[in-house]
């Protein structure tokens, strides 16, 4: 298997437990780790045999706009399930980073991994 990157995708949303943070869209960063084989798309250099990195990023930044969850917990784990879902990801692996929630941290959050990551033969 092969993996696909995004690094440092910025959303601004609706995020957090704190009345104040009901009220303002906060910064998100993401980072996410896709598998797929490039072996088709390399082949045919077809964009639709591959992983469209640019379709996911648009997919995860709509889903995220429109979300108004309050944990980054529920968050991240309805993107990974998005992202799997509509583009059939056998595994993924993101990063979400919340800069500025804790005053003397650059940035805080959490790293999930979902699915199966076949390893490469």
């Amino acid at each position: 298997m092969d993996t696909v990157f995004i690094e440092d995708l910025i959303v601004e949303a609706v995020i957090g437990v704190h009345a104040w943070e009901r009220k303002i869209k906060q910064k998100l960063v993401l980072n996410i780790e896709m598998s797929t084989d490039v072996a088709a798309a390399a082949a045919t250099d077809k964009l639709e045999q591959a992983l469209d990195y640019s379709a996911v990023a648009d997919c995860l930044q709509e889903f995220i706009q429109a979300s108004q969850y309050q944990l980054v917990e529920t968050l991240i784990e309805h993107c990974a399930e998005k992202l799997m879902q509509t583009f059939n990801i056998p595994w993924i692996k993101i990063r979400l980073s919340k800069p500025g929630a804790v005053r003397s941290a650059k940035s805080v959050g959490l790293i999930i991994e979902r699915g199966k990551h076949a390893a490469n033969n």
